[in-house]
């Protein structure tokens, strides 16, 4: 009743914010058998003050554009939780950033760094500036007047903020730029996702998409099998999926289908090599809401205005775009398909509805996004480390430490399964990992 009363409650309180609702239901009732296992925790009011970010941050974003027009933005910094360690999370360029959005994906983000076993909390940010069509110097004078809005609450100690969506190296590196000018001082520790040049870290980009690759090898080892010649669908484009499809290649898998905002395209062939990747991420760099010129280029199937979920000629399908990209329609297609993994890589796309009618299947593996994509922030708290000891680790010493990483979150994703005799159930496990090493800080540090 605990569990369920607390949901209800949500829902009354926050009715309109979808995704949000969603994460916390997925985490709380995949959590059950470890939360009804410890009263305590209502008598703590455990869930509630999970559920509610210590601090959600709003503020004004005032800018000039390049014919001299004062524009005005909101910018938003959501500090979840801080129980393991300082906030932790991406910040997010986009129209259709929101404080919902902000919210739901800090509260995600909160488990999922979890999972990592490293010293960082949960939090997430942003603003509804979309990059797309706006010049060098309008770019540069947005981060500026962003981070004059941000830089009191962010540090090395209390909050980090790293890029997401719209935010890549070219952001970052404007958004530091503005905080040192700020603080006076050279602290390369409080944003992750820096060039080289001034601290940042190698594989950060790739991270993400290379660790979802390694989380995907173990489910195969596990169930003994292997990416040899597994045709893999990635949906979306940018960094993360180029990851997937650089790393997949590499281990003798290979991406036959990706998609963009204007359709998907079919490679039978793959994406493999120098010449195609290297596209790819041109590609994205000049025109990130069209895929079609990779068909015209490379003389393969772009099929318009449709996501290629239901094809039958795919082993593992990858959802690495957007939130909600998966719905019980879609699932459906997936289900009747012939992929036989289900591997999740952006922050939750697939809806509750769907991602359970999925879980269903017993012919289909599932795999969480927030044990999958985990080592993006996993490398961005390297990062960190290494601005710490003021050390530069070499790209196979990262890539070291990801492969491993990702392992262990997959171990202790099926550990915590076994343990409530749930089984291969990796959506159930990850969820109850990282809620367990949330819970245990909170409760030993009191009620506050």
């Amino acid at each position: 009743m605990y569990i369920q009363d607390t949901i209800n409650d949500l829902k009354q309180r926050y009715s309109d914010e979808t995704e949000y609702l969603q994460a916390v239901e997925e985490v709380f009732l995949s959590a059950r058998p470890l939360i009804e296992a410890h009263p305590e925790y209502e008598k703590a009011d455990l869930l509630k003050r999970m559920a509610e970010p210590e601090r959600m941050i709003r503020f004004k974003v005032v800018w000039t554009d390049d014919q001299g027009r004062v524009q005005t933005n909101v910018g938003y910094r959501c500090q979840f939780n801080g129980a393991i360690g300082p906030y932790k999370g991406g910040l997010r360029f986009q129209k259709n950033v929101s404080q919902s959005i902000i919210k739901f994906l800090g509260f995600e983000q909160t488990y999922k760094n979890a999972l990592t076993g490293l010293p960082i909390g949960g939090g997430k940010g942003g603003s509804d500036f979309d990059p797309a069509g706006k010049s060098e110097s309008e770019i540069m004078r947005f981060c500026q007047s962003f981070m004059d809005g941000l830089y009191r609450y962010i540090g090395p100690d209390t909050d980090v903020p790293a890029g997401d969506m719209g935010v890549g190296q070219r952001e970052i590196g404007y958004l530091f730029g503005q905080y040192r000018r700020l603080k006076g001082n050279f602290e390369n520790g409080v944003l992750t996702g820096k060039g080289l040049s001034y601290g940042g870290s190698l594989e950060r980009p790739e991270a993400t998409g290379y660790g979802a690759v390694y989380y995907l090898e173990e489910v195969l080892k596990h169930l003994g099998d292997t990416i040899q010649g597994k045709r893999i669908g990635v949906s979306g484009y940018g960094n993360v999926a180029w990851g997937i499809m650089k790393k997949a290649s590499k281990l003798g898998g290979k991406v036959t289908y990706f998609s963009g905002p204007d359709g998907y395209i079919h490679d039978e062939d793959g994406v493999e090599g120098e010449e195609k990747l290297g596209f790819i991420k041109q590609m994205r760099k000049n025109d990130p809401m069209h895929c079609r010129s990779y068909a015209e280029k490379f003389g393969c199937e772009f099929v318009e205005g449709k996501k290629f979920w239901g094809v039958d000629d795919l082993d593992i399908l990858m959802p690495a775009a957007v939130q909600n990209d998966v719905d019980l329609e879609s699932a459906k297609k997936i289900a009747a398909s012939n992929a036989k993994y289900y591997i999740e890589v952006a922050n939750m796309p697939t809806t509750n509805d769907a991602l359970n009618y999925l879980r269903s299947q017993k012919d289909l593996i599932v795999a969480p996004s927030k044990a999958v994509n985990a080592g993006g922030v996993g490398v961005s708290a390297m990062e960190m480390a290494q601005n710490s000891m003021r050390l530069h680790w070499s790209e196979e010493e990262v890539d070291e430490h990801l492969k491993k990483m990702m392992k262990d979150i997959f171990d202790c994703s099926v550990a915590a399964a076994n343990e409530y005799g749930l089984g291969f159930d990796l959506v159930a496990g990850a969820n109850i990992a990282g809620f367990r090493r949330v819970a245990d800080a909170m409760m030993e540090q009191g009620v506050f």
